[in-house]
C-alpha cells in the first residue's frame, strides 16, 4: 500500500508541474483547475495509459511486416503521438482546464506530456525513494519501526538472507570455498 500511495504521490505532484508549464502555453488555461487534472493525468497514466498502448500496439503489430524498418518506427512514434492525445483530450473534459486554438492548445500539450514522461522516467526512482523516506517520517517511521520490532527467528534470518542473493546457505558455503 505505501509503495502504491508513494508512486501516486510523486507522480500527482509532478502532473501539477507539468500542467503548470503546459498553461504557460497561449491558448491553454490551467489555473486551480491543476489540481483536479493532476489528479486525472495521474490515474491515466497509471491506469489507461497501458491500456491504451498495448492495444495500439497490438493492432499495429499485425501491419508489422508489411512495413519497412523506417515505417515501423514512423507508427511507433504514432502510437505515442496517439495515446498522449487522447489522455490530454480525456484530461481537458475531465477537468476545468479551457483549451482553444488547435495547435497551441490540442497538439503542442501532448508532446509537453510526451517529454514530460520521459523525464519523469528518468528521475522516478529517485523521486520515489525520496517520497518514500517523507511518508515514512509523516507516519511516524510506523512501516520500518514495525520491522525492526520484530524479533526474527533464525528461519527468518535465513529466509531474508536467501532473498538477498537467492542462495541458499550451503551454496553460499560452496561458493566462498570455491573462491
Amino acid at each position: 500500500m505505501k509503495s502504491w500511495i508513494v508512486r501516486f504521490g510523486s507522480l500527482y505532484v509532478f502532473n501539477i508541474v507539468v500542467l503548470l508549464l503546459i498553461g504557460v502555453l497561449p491558448s491553454v488555461r490551467v489555473g486551480w483547475a491543476v489540481l483536479w487534472a493532476a489528479l486525472v493525468l495521474a490515474l491515466a497514466t497509471i491506469w489507461l495509459k497501458p491500456l491504451i498502448t498495448k492495444l495500439f500496439t497490438g493492432s499495429a503489430a499485425k501491419s508489422a511486416g508489411d512495413r519497412t524498418k523506417a515505417g515501423e518506427k514512423v507508427v511507433q512514434y504514432g502510437i505515442v503521438f496517439v495515446v498522449e492525445l487522447i489522455i490530454w483530450i480525456l484530461v481537458v473534459l475531465l477537468s476545468g482546464v479551457n483549451v482553444s486554438g488547435f495547435f497551441w492548445g490540442w497538439a503542442l500539450p501532448p508532446v509537453f506530456l510526451l517529454i514530460a514522461w520521459i523525464i519523469y522516467d528518468q528521475i522516478d526512482d529517485k523521486v520515489e525513494t525520496r517520497a518514500g523516506a517523507l511518508y515514512d517520517r509523516a507516519t511516524g517511521g510506523r512501516a520500518a519501526s514495525v520491522d525492526a520490532a520484530a524479533p526474527a527467528s533464525p528461519a527468518a534470518q535465513t529466509g531474508r538472507e536467501e532473498l538477498k542473493d537467492g542462495l541458499t546457505p550451503e551454496q553460499r558455503k560452496m561458493l566462498d570455498d570455491l573462491g
